[in-house]
């Protein structure tokens, strides 16, 4: 994104944030039984948020600590439901624009990384910890955990016929 682009935005993100503290402004002067009531639904939100940031943003810095490009690479290239194992939970804990994956991506499929686990890899970036602890707020743990189940297993589905198809051309 461009300077100027980014200017821009920078500029509409203050005028809204103007605007809105201008609305509660008003509904303070002129109607604070509205006021206290957003006020205290918002300070319910960011209490219930709070926590949640907090556990995201540990898990965060964990994996982006322990979970590097090196030690990605030394599980990728190992065999059987070890690499498929890796492969998964490597695409959850993946962070970051994908383009950023993709010369790692690519260094993998030189050194024998076929293009099934490539794609289960890129499948399984859609599961992301950092959305978790609020899907399950939003949706309960039951949803959450059966979308993943369903997201894992399709990801190992489609590798497989990515695999298939690309083996018989």
């Amino acid at each position: 994104m461009k300077l100027k682009d980014r200017l821009k935005l920078a500029s509409a993100s203050s005028y809204f944030l103007v605007i809105i503290i201008m609305v509660y402004g008003f509904l303070y002067i002129f109607n604070p039984s509205i006021f206290s009531g957003a006020l205290g639904f918002f300070s319910k939100i960011i209490m219930n948020i709070i926590p949640i940031f907090i556990l995201v943003f540990i898990l965060m810095t964990l994996t982006n600590y322990f979970i590097t490009p090196k030690f990605i690479m030394k599980h990728l290239t190992g065999k059987g439901i070890k690499k498929w194992f890796f492969v998964i939970i490597g695409g959850i804990l993946s962070s970051g624009p994908i383009y950023m994956w993709y010369p790692l991506l690519a260094d993998l499929k030189k050194k024998g990384l076929n293009y099934g686990f490539i794609a289960c890899f890129l499948y399984n970036r859609a599961i992301k910890i950092a959305i978790l602890p609020m899907a399950i707020l939003y949706f309960g743990w039951k949803y959450v955990l059966v979308l993943s189940v369903v997201m894992i297993l399709m990801s190992i589905a489609q590798a497989l016929l990515i695999n298939k198809l690309l083996n018989k051309k």
